[in-house]
């Protein structure tokens, strides 16, 4: 079975296991969830803060609870459903989750990606990413949509640290192009046609779980970031990993830089994220049917 890899965070201790072991449960709970839903999804969503209704778009055939997952996490932040929807949108099969983990709310990384990698072992090839951002770039404004076209991971912790499965992907995975530029290309596209403005912005992953300082989003904007997050950017690399093509939005939900005193609230958040939801859903819509 082979030794342990050990890393600290925060006084606390987690436990990676060997990349067999991952393999093994990954495999074991992709075959529980193919006993009742036998049909294999090419096309995965990811639902972030304040965005699941885009799950009532899909014509449900199999959803399950995250806790009747076997070594499946659990969502714990308001906003955040728990369920695994699988489905059909726009004439495909896919699979949607309704809540994501975080790396703030306690879970390794391999825990905040093994979803998306379950993902992959029932078949999904593309992945479709969303979350609320707080927005930086002075264009920007609450209620935006942003298409991400890059990320910068430097803030939060990799992934694929620790042993790598060479049949699974690279040692060293070239993330040149982290958001596939077709899909990128077909989501302007769509949002043309129904008439929704849409910005393109590199999006910052943190740790969380506090809103930056003023002085935070500042540096972040100088690094070269139009929005910041949470979320998305260990789910996507990990994709990128598996080989899957990925496709990623932000609804700006918040300006980070800005010059009144009021303050960023959770309850904030959701509500801008609930208001820009349709113009988001009707994109994603139209890139699954596209696919």
């Amino acid at each position: 079975m082979g030794r342990q890899l050990i890393f600290a965070r925060s006084e606390r201790i987690y436990w990676c296991t060997m990349t067999e072991n991952q393999i093994r449960s990954l495999q074991q709970t992709a075959a529980f969830i193919k006993k009742s839903y036998p049909h294999q999804p090419s096309i995965g969503i990811v639902l972030g803060s304040g965005i699941g209704n885009l799950s009532h778009e899909i014509d449900i055939e199999f959803q399950i609870d995250y806790s009747a997952i076997p070594d499946f996490p659990v969502s714990t932040v308001a906003g955040h459903g728990g369920q695994l929807i699988f489905g059909n949108m726009e004439g495909k099969k896919i699979v949607a989750m309704a809540g994501r983990f975080h790396y703030y709310e306690g879970y390794a990384p391999d825990q905040v990606v093994f979803p998306v990698r379950l993902m992959f072992f029932l078949g999904v090839k593309t992945l479709l990413l969303s979350n609320a951002a707080g927005g930086m770039n002075p264009a920007f404004k609450v209620g935006d949509l942003m298409i991400i076209t890059d990320h910068i991971s430097f803030f939060t912790v990799n992934p694929l640290i620790g042993p790598n499965a060479e049949n699974l992907g690279a040692r060293f995975p070239d993330m040149s192009e982290p958001y596939k530029k077709h899909l990128i290309k077909k989501a302007l596209s769509i949002a043309t046609q129904n008439k929704i403005v849409v910005h393109q912005g590199v999006y910052v992953g943190v740790t969380g779980p506090t809103f930056e300082t003023r002085a935070e989003y500042k540096f972040l904007h100088l690094a070269g970031a139009d929005a910041v997050g949470m979320s998305t950017v260990q789910e996507s690399i990990a994709a990128v990993h598996l080989g899957m093509d990925v496709f990623a939005m932000s609804i700006i939900t918040d300006m980070g830089i800005r010059d009144e005193d009021n303050k960023i609230t959770h309850e904030e958040v959701l509500h801008e994220a609930r208001l820009a939801e349709p113009r988001l859903t009707a994109i994603f819509k139209g890139l699954v049917g596209s696919i």
